[in-house]
Formats: C-alpha cells, structure tokens, sequence
C-alpha cells in the first residue's frame, strides 16, 4: 500500500531526523585527543570532513531513490558486484557498527569510573556492555520518549559547554593554529568522520518524505549544516578555553579538562559529565538492537542451506542475533586499543559507503545529469580518509613492534 501524502514527512521533521542520526556520543569521544594531536587546526579538519560527508550523503540518497527496496547495502552493491559483493559490503557496515560499539562501551567505562574510582574503567565497560545486552534481550528497548530523551542528553552537554567555554576563551589559545603542520589535518579524519557516521539514515527516507526528489537533497543539506556548525561552535568554544597542554595532561573526559579550568562550576561539570555518560549508554543500548536487526537481515540474505534450516528451526532469530552482537562488541572492546577503534570504524564504514556509492558509476544517466561529479567528489574523500585511517594503522603496529616488552605489556593504553 502506497502511503498517503498526509501521512508523509516534510523537510523540517527529515531535518530533524538526520541530525538526530548524526548527532551521537562520537563527537563526546574525539576533540580531546584531535586538541592534542592537531591543535586548533582541528576546526579545518571538521569542516573538510563535513564537506566529504556532504557528497557521500548525496550520492547515498540518490542510490536509495534509484533502488527504494529492503536490504540497503546489500542492495546498493549488489548492483554492480552480485550477491558476494553485496554480502561484503553489508558485513563491512556490520564491523564498523560493531567496532564504534566498543570505543563508545571504553568511553563509557571511563565515565563510570569517576563516581567508581576505585574500579577499573575496563571491568565497568565490560560489565556496562553485558548489562546492556541483556537488557535488549529481555525486551527493554528504549520507547519513543526515551529515544527523544536521549538526544536531549547528548545535544545538553554540546550546548552547555560551548557557552561555558566561550564565556572564558583566549584568543592565544588558538595561536600556532597548525602545531603539528598542514598533513595533520587530514591525518585525524578518521576521528572527525566518526562523529559524523549515521549520515546514511537520512538517506533511507525517500518512501515516507513528501517530494523525494526536492526534500531528501534538502533534508541531507540541512542537517549537514546544522551539525557541522554545531561541532565548530562546540570545538572552537574547547579549544579557545582549554590550552593545549591540559588535552593532553587530562586525555579522558572532556569533563575532566574542563574541571581545571572551571573550578568554581562543579555543578555545570557534573551535569555535563552525567549528560555524556547517559548519552554513551543510551547509544551503545540501541545500537545492540538496531545492529541485532541488520545482523538477521544479512543472514536472511545469504543462500547457505545451514543458515537457512537455522532461521526454519528458530535457532537464530532477534534474540540470538542480538547475543551475538553484544559478543562481537564486547570482542572489540577487549581486543582493540583506542586509537584502532577510530581507525577500523573508519575503513569498515568507509568501504561499505564507496562500494554503494560505486553503483551510480555504472550508470549512464547519473553521468548525464552530472550527479556523478558529487559521487567522484564523495568517492576521493572516502579514499582519502581511509587511506590516512589504513597509514595511521601501519604507524600504529610499527611502533608497538618497535616499543619494549614492558611497555607493550605493562603500560595501560590511555583512551
């Protein structure tokens, strides 16, 4: 049945939704460690990303009006590689879903351990993913209200904090505005683009917006804006406050930072701390289920007579999957160190984007009407971004190769 016209979304509320989708606890985990690894030039590092992120949400939305069926990814790929290559991509949206899952369960263990102290961050995240889990399973997902809460709590911290921090900015703070030199700034994109992963919800509303073909291009542009702007405000404010020496003295919580500049505003810290710990919580919670969902759709697709007997017998169904999610997250979480949750999430991500963003190169008339110079634009920066992710890896390994036993093993890695 064709949904009416009064039923359907209009540009605002599609608006809406896509900052809803984009705005997470992400942005809670990175300025911290993007002060100390770029400087100020952090703020041209978000705003190169928020233009890549544009024309990869172009192209993704124009792939979703080209081919509106279930199955997303799988569909998008499948296009132009098959069945296999469908299946490929789905799992690289999968992994990267998975392994943002575990820097945000590290971030919240962090969190917990200020009102814990006496607890390892590791033991509270672990417990924290676990809880969660089971919490989806036994049916308490969050309702409408809760989802609505949620966002609250996470943009609550965002605006809080960038009106304390412009109340007490230095214009000094911001000068040597590229400490670390010009390549820094595409160096850390993998950073930046994890605060702006989600982008690809907006891009599935085409069969609920009235005037798909006017409103999905201006709802994706719209809250691009929206969000990019209040990422600058937000680490602008950070950094014309916090000087650069305390990101790096106090790489953790942003509240932990911000603390040593505001001693007097306890009050405003902690309910900002407490912001972003609900935050983290509430988006690893959803997140075990809607990754749960993708999980048994992608198996529904795959042509093994064992899966198939599976899903028959009722052995793998949403609650299984969703096990088996909560698993593959906790995996990452123990697995992985900080820096490599940024760098695999990018990739994964990445991969999957580019592989749908391919499909409309095989087609004669987005050449045509000259959609495919975004699609180039949005493909280049994907390669560019996963290119830095894929060097930052091989730096990464290269240096624990070349580290000492003991730090390898002793040291505790910092988040």
């Amino acid at each position: 049945m064709t949904t009416g016209s009064s039923q359907k979304i209009g540009v605002w509320t599609a608006t809406i939704i896509g900052m809803n989708a984009m705005i997470g606890a992400g942005i809670l985990t990175a300025p911290s460690s993007l002060a100390g690894n770029i400087g100020p030039a952090c703020i041209a590092t978000y705003g190169f990303v928020a233009l890549a992120i544009w024309c990869m949400a172009q192209s993704i939305a124009r792939v979703a009006q080209l081919f509106p069926q279930e199955g997303s990814f799988y569909i998008y790929a499948k296009q132009w590689g098959g069945h296999v290559v469908g299946l490929l991509t789905v799992a690289c949206y999968m992994l990267g879903l998975i392994v943002a899952m575990g820097l945000l369960t590290h971030q919240a263990g962090l969190y917990l351990a200020h009102y814990i102290p006496q607890s390892n961050p590791t033991t509270l995240g672990g417990i924290c993913i676990i809880a969660l889990t089971l919490l989806n399973m036994f049916g308490v997902s969050l309702s409408t209200a809760g989802q609505q809460i949620l966002i609250v709590l996470t943009v609550f911290p965002l605006i809080a904090t960038t009106i304390l921090c412009f109340s007490k900015a230095s214009f000094s703070n911001f000068i040597p505005f590229a400490p670390h030199g010009v390549t820094s700034i595409f160096q850390e994109t993998r950073r930046v683009a994890f605060s702006f992963f989600g982008f690809e919800a907006v891009a599935s509303l085409f069969a609920i917006i009235r005037d798909p073909q006017k409103n999905l291009p201006r709802a994706i542009t719209y809250s691009l804006i929206a969000v990019a702007a209040l990422y600058l405000l937000f680490v602008t404010s950070l950094i014309g406050a916090i000087p650069l020496s305390l990101f790096k003295e106090f790489p953790g919580p942003i509240s932990d930072a911000l603390s040593q500049v505001f001693p007097t505003q306890k009050w405003i810290i902690e309910g900002i701390h407490l912001s972003c710990l609900f935050a983290l919580l509430g988006t690893v919670h959803s997140m075990i289920w809607a990754s749960g969902m993708l999980f048994l759709s992608f198996i529904k697709k795959m042509r093994s007579c064992t899966t198939q007997k599976l899903l028959t017998s009722g052995i793998v169904n949403q609650d299984s999957c969703t096990l088996f999610i909560g698993a593959a997250i906790f995996i990452s979480f123990v697995s992985l160190t900080s820096d490599l949750f940024f760098n695999f999430t990018a990739m994964f991500l990445l991969i999957a984007y580019t592989c749908a963003m391919i499909t409309l190169l095989t087609l004669r008339s987005e050449w045509k009407s000259g959609q495919n110079i975004i699609t180039l634009a949005g493909i280049g920066t994907a390669c560019l971004m996963f290119y830095f992710a894929l060097d930052n890896c091989r730096q990464f390994s290269k240096e624990k190769l070349s580290a000492p036993i003991t730090e390898n093993y002793l040291a505790p890695e910092k988040i």
